[in-house]
């Protein structure tokens, strides 16, 4: 039986809170188990369930009675240190224009294939997490996935709302028959018009430093400074178990420039972005 693992990033952003909620589900050759983490403005949670709690029917997915899917989400969590109950509904997708891999999407024996579902949309309800209401009323969505067998060794990683679109990037250390590459992903949805920044269509990364991230393709250059606030810890896999310690704030201060021929398309002081950085 091959490592595997399995997860869904929802991200969802108010002006005042942040809530991401991060379903998984995981085979080793030893076990196999399901879990769901938390992560707040203030705080995150790692939930395991035994394996036999998982279901998942198309895009609709369960574990312990905990719901998600296109439709939005359904919590009813309770441990000692985690009661987390209420549900919130998702608006439309804004989905990509086509797989964020790319070509990539067909080289067998990845050790991690990314997905991007949802680059924005709307965000209504209210989930209760230890007595703290997060409440949701036309609020913003983002919903991205991963799988494979374990994350990247070395990445960095942001997303972000936009007065009129979304942002993500993620840089990452990859492995691939024997020898390793800097592989980037990244899309700049700006009033309706999409910008793909990839390895594949010729992205390089410039600077890879926990205060800046630069990218650059062809006429366009993305500039990312994060202002240095910590992160929470989050299980990710090694090897489909969830092993390791990463952190993300899911709501920090990031500076983004998109420029293109120099001039900028986009500049932005977000005060609730997500960033993690793991090199």
């Amino acid at each position: 039986m091959r490592n595997y693992f399995c997860g869904w990033y929802f991200r969802c952003q108010s002006e005042q809170q942040t809530l991401a909620v991060i379903p998984s589900v995981h085979r080793t050759r030893e076990s196999k188990f399901c879990a769901i983490q938390l992560i707040t403005d203030t705080q995150s949670f790692h939930i395991p369930y035994p394996y036999f709690d998982f279901h998942r029917k198309g895009d609709q997915i369960n574990i312990a009675g905990n719901c998600f899917g296109k439709e939005g989400i359904t919590l009813d969590i309770q441990t000692p240190d985690l009661h987390a109950t209420g549900s919130i509904r998702f608006g439309p997708f804004t989905p990509i224009r086509y797989d964020i891999m790319g070509p990539f999407r067909y080289v067998p024996f990845m050790q991690c294939r990314h997905s991007v579902f949802s680059m924005r949309h709307s965000v209504d309800g209210m989930i209760s997490i230890n007595g703290t209401p997060y409440i949701f009323e036309n609020a913003i969505g983002y919903l991205e996935g991963d799988r494979g067998y374990s994350f990247p060794s070395k990445y960095a990683w942001t997303q972000c709302s936009l007065p009129d679109g979304a942002l993500m990037l993620s840089i990452a250390d990859i492995p691939l028959g024997g020898f390793h590459f800097t592989g980037i992903i990244g899309i700049v949805l700006l009033h309706g018009k999409e910008y793909r920044l990839t390895t594949y269509l010729g992205s390089k990364a410039v600077k890879i430093e926990a205060d800046e991230i630069i990218v650059r393709q062809g006429r366009f250059v993305l500039t990312v400074r994060p202002q240095g606030q910590s992160g929470h810890p989050l299980r990710a896999p090694v090897s489909g178990a969830m092993v390791r310690t990463i952190h993300e704030h899911p709501s920090c201060k990031v500076f983004y420039c998109f420029e293109e021929n120099g001039t900028p398309l986009l500049e932005l002081d977000a005060p609730n972005a997500a960033f993690e950085y793991e090199y």
